[in-house]
């Protein structure tokens, strides 16, 4: 008797989460007066997913859940026909339906966690209606096409790379570096993206973030020579400087972590001081102009582009190879070397190639944060240059500080490493 009465708690549990889902996804549909199905109906399709499945299990019929879901669809089909509106097909409320169907199906065998999780995004999708359209309408074929290429990249290359190493040392990992390229275009299309959404008009702030997210260097390019139009743009591009060059050690501290989690704390040790530093010999630089206008956005290559992630993908695969032979023939001497020649241009190699010859016990982790900290100091180096000879000793004196700050505050974390 006590384990018929645990069992039919537990069945009541799993009907209460799925009229919850029910009633969660169809508060959403009843405040859009041209929606065809709102909270009661939503409630009781769930329900009704939930006790199909159950019913479907008891008796054995794995057909039973199909045709309670083919039911609910030749419903709203009907409803729509009888009462037709130009204004609203109806096509969305009808797949909404149809996927609560299926989520209280889910609940019934088990997946509560998942179907709760579904249902939370499904309903920010149905609720996020008016953002989203706003957004794909800003959205250029050139935007759309980047977005295709990543999937392409991540979802048809990836996957179908060989996973082992070839080659001298056996540096060469097809899918290991393809699945490097596809983290760095997946960070970089997020600040691109971003920039592309919001352009200038949103400040400082997003510029630095999102241009430090995309090209620190191009960042710093663009606003070098926005500072020569005046002294009265030396201030903006200033800040813009400073900060994306720190947001680029935040997206390496965040690559760190996602890549080498039991290196995060000597790598946070070194990076953190320097954050700080950097962060606070800045903050005089916030007083800019009233009259600055909207920010330049800078003009980056598409992370994505075929050619573009080939040519992070063979840099990538070089400085691996380099550093690999380094490190065997003249060991963590040989990649600090490495470190100041890459790192003048671009971090992420350097930074990724340390990373993979940690995992590999091919190096200490003091030689890992070393190395990335010799390859970060080399790039505010070169981007300090940038900015004095492009964009004017006025510029270089306002973004020295910032830069030479966060600069000692890495060495002063990497002392302690």
């Amino acid at each position: 008797m006590d384990m018929v009465t645990a069992i039919d708690v537990h069945q009541f549990r799993l009907f209460l989460i799925s009229l919850g889902i029910g009633l969660f996804m169809g508060l959403e549909r009843e405040r859009r007066p041209s929606a065809r199905a709102g909270v009661r109906t939503f409630a009781l399709v769930a329900l009704f997913g939930t006790l199909s499945a159950m019913l479907g299990q008891v008796t054995g019929s794995a057909w039973l859940p199909a045709v309670g879901l083919a039911a609910v669809g030749a419903m709203m089909i009907v409803a729509n026909g009888v009462h037709p509106d130009e204004q609203d097909p109806g096509t969305t409320s009808v797949v909404a339906l149809l996927v609560c169907y299926v989520l209280g199906a889910l609940v019934w065998h088990g997946q509560v966690q998942l179907a709760v999780t579904l249902a939370i995004g499904v309903t920010a999708l149905l609720y996020f209606k008016a953002e989203l359209e706003g957004i794909s309408l800003q959205l250029s074929p050139r935007d759309l096409n980047s977005i295709l290429q990543f999937a392409i990249l991540s979802l048809v290359v990836l996957p179908v790379l060989p996973d082992r190493e070839y080659g001298p040392f056996l540096a060469f990992n097809p899918h290991q570096i393809w699945l490097m390229v596809v983290l760095i275009s997946g960070v970089s299309l997020a600040g691109y993206a971003a920039l592309r959404l919001v352009g200038g008009r949103h400040g400082v702030t997003v510029v630095c973030l999102f241009g430090g997210l995309v090209s620190s260097t191009a960042t710093t390019l663009v606003f070098s020579r926005h500072a020569r139009k005046g002294s009265e743009f030396v201030a903006t591009a200033s800040i813009v400087v400073v900060l994306a060059n720190l947001t680029m050690m935040l997206r390496l501290l965040a690559i760190a972590a996602v890549l080498s989690p039991k290196l995060l704390p000597q790598v946070a040790l070194m990076f953190c001081p320097g954050l700080a530093l950097g962060t606070l010999a800045s903050l005089p630089l916030w007083h800019r102009p009233d009259g600055a206008g909207d920010l330049p956005v800078p003009e980056t290559r598409n992370p994505t582009e075929l050619r573009a992630a080939l040519g992070f993908g063979l840099l990538y695969a070089a400085v691996l190879f380099c550093a690999a032979w380094l490190s065997e023939a003249v060991g963590s001497k040989g990649m600090y070397a490495l470190a100041l020649i890459s790192g003048l241009t671009d971090v992420d190699a350097i930074t990724l190639s340390s990373l993979r010859l940690f995992a590999l016990d091919k190096l200490t982790p003091e030689a890992v944060v070393t190395t990335i900290a010799l390859a970060v100091l080399a790039n505010l180096a070169f981007k300090f240059g940038l900015a004095f000879v492009i964009g004017g000793s006025a510029l270089a004196r306002k973004v020295l500080p910032g830069m030479l700050a966060a600069g000692i505050g890495m060495m002063a974390g990497l002392a302690f490493v």
